[in-house]
């Protein structure tokens, strides 16, 4: 049996500001729509992923700006300069033995951890 992560709720103030933000960083608008009164949904999903997140109205009871998610990149000063170029303010790329990072945050403040891994460990 296979388990595989879908969908990631990202906690949000404006929903249509946070759908911009992401769709200027490269995330597909998949979904949006109003499912019942005070319930709408918008997923989007990052280039090449096959999971998405999901923002909206009565999604997610988290406290916007708190959520944290980590993305694997194939290059990490690649992904810094695609998010310079959307206006979008990025980290230095941190070198570390397990990987280098970018780092980002949302309008909201949620963060993004990008890691282009040199070769992934078995195991």
């Amino acid at each position: 049996m296979t388990w595989k992560i879908e969908l990631i709720p990202v906690p949000v103030t404006d929903v249509e500001r946070a759908k911009a933000f992401y769709q200027s960083v490269g995330f597909n608008a998949d979904h949006d729509f109003p499912v019942q009164e005070g319930l709408r949904f918008v997923q989007l999903t990052p280039p090449g992923s096959a999971c998405s997140i999901v923002l909206g109205e009565g999604i997610t009871k988290m406290t916007p700006g708190t959520q944290e998610i980590q993305i694997v990149v194939p290059d990490a000063e690649q992904a810094r300069a695609e998010l310079l170029a959307a206006g979008v303010e990025a980290s230095e790329v941190d070198k570390q033995a397990w990987g280098n990072f970018v780092y980002f945050k949302d309008p909201d403040g949620n963060s993004w951890s990008l890691q282009a891994l040199e070769s992934r460990p078995n195991g």
